[in-house]
């Protein structure tokens, strides 16, 4: 995806260096859009529950039913990331994120709801294939990690956005209005990536590979615990933060935008430490310990309530990093022609975290019992961390498997 320039080599470097920075832009955009209906429930999370009338643990299985559909539809996206390229892929991505949001703004209850959020998990689906192989195609190699951290950092970029601007518009506009808003957006960058992106090149399609195995089965085990803990706390912050500490309704959500800002500058920063020769083979067990100190934060919150924003500020920093580390892992690995195919398979276990994390934690935050909630999160950021460190001991041992 790096255009050509005829102006000679300073002039080509320059116009390589301005084609990747529109390339990282619209990726970036293309992650923030492919998990915006999360954050933005999450966030708005207090209103809808008071509109729609539904319970908390009602509010989990939204949640449970948009990354059920991600997890089951990303090792078909990865495949066909593969066979039919990037652009196609990123595009559609974006198409369908407009229509899953413009729905979830029309839902008169719980079923359309469910209906729009269960369309959502296909751009899940599609967001990390669909980019990783743009990076593999079109960015050098010394500068992929820093890319893909910046790429990232799009899904917290979303959580910003939710939490803080659209949150924000939501005092105004109501928060149908707000979703509508993010709905056009989506459609905007849809028109930006059809006249920036280049046309998808021939592919050599590989076999299909549908069960992980090796480094991705390792990635994806660790991406269940990872995205169980983060999606309960995407999902719970800000209703903690309105019933349990008594916040209102735009600070709750100014929650959700402090872990999205936090979990930018961690994604962006701890990338570019994967990057480096075995930087990523020790740094996701570290980071999943920091994760549990975090979740430990919030259960202490409720009878300290400002160590809610330094606990957010830890899952940012912390576990929301590590799933980036996790992307960077996967690209530095990938057999020729499977960087979709392996990114889908270690992103179907992020997303099965993710269906799988809020219904537990619904169960608890129903009977009023958050403290605990957090405690769980804490096991399961733990969990991760063990499997991180078995991983990085067998790398250690043998790195040239996987």
């Amino acid at each position: 995806m790096v255009a050509e320039s005829g102006a000679g080599p300073a002039g080509a470097d320059a116009g390589g260096q301005r084609s990747i920075g529109v390339t990282t832009a619209l990726l970036t955009c293309a992650m923030a859009f492919s998990m915006l209906q999360l954050f933005l429930i999450g966030a708005l999370g207090p209103r809808i529950v008071r509109e729609l009338g539904v319970s908390p643990a009602t509010l989990g299985l939204t949640t449970t039913v948009g990354f059920g559909a991600a997890a089951v539809l990303s090792p078909v996206g990865g495949r066909v990331v593969d066979r039919i390229g990037p652009r196609r892929c990123l595009v559609a991505l974006l198409v369908v994120s407009a229509l899953s949001l413009a729905l979830i703004g029309s839902a008169p209850g719980l079923g359309l709801l469910m209906g729009a959020v269960a369309l959502g998990g296909l751009p899940q689906a599609l967001a990390n294939p669909a980019t990783n192989k743009a990076i593999m195609a079109g960015v050098p190699a010394a500068r992929r990690g820093a890319v893909t951290g910046t790429k990232q950092s799009g899904v917290q970029l979303g959580a910003f956005a939710a939490g803080l601007p659209l949150a924000a518009l939501a005092q105004v506009a109501g928060w149908r209005g707000a979703v509508w808003t993010a709905a056009g957006a989506a459609l905007v960058a849809a028109w930006w990536a059809v006249r920036v992106l280049p046309v998808d090149p021939p592919t050599n399609p590989v076999p299909a590979v549908w069960v992980p195995r090796g480094t991705v089965a390792w990635l994806a085990s660790f991406s269940v615990l990872l995205g169980s803990g983060i999606a309960s706390v995407n999902t719970y912050l800000a209703l903690y933060g309105a019933e349990r500490l008594g916040l209102g309704l735009t600070a709750a959500g100014a929650l959700v935008a402090v872990l999205g800002t936090a979990g930018i500058v961690g994604r962006v920063g701890w990338s570019r430490v994967a990057a480096r020769p075995g930087g990523s083979r020790w740094l996701p067990g570290g980071l999943a310990a920091g994760a549990v100190g975090a979740a430990v934060l919030l259960a202490v919150s409720a009878s300290a309530g400002p160590l809610v924003w330094v606990a957010a500020c830890g899952v940012g920093v912390f576990a929301v990093s590590a799933n980036a580390v996790s992307m960077v892992s996967v690209m530095q690995r990938a057999a020729p022609g499977r960087a979709g195919q392996d990114s889908a398979l270690v992103s179907a276990g992020f997303f099965t975290g993710f269906a799988v994390g809020p219904p537990l934690f619904g169960v608890l935050a129903d009977a009023g019992h958050y403290g605990p909630g957090w405690l769980l999160v804490a096991g399961e950021f733990a969990a991760a961390g063990v499997v991180a460190g078995l991983w990085a001991a067998r790398e250690s041992r043998s790195p040239g498997r996987g």
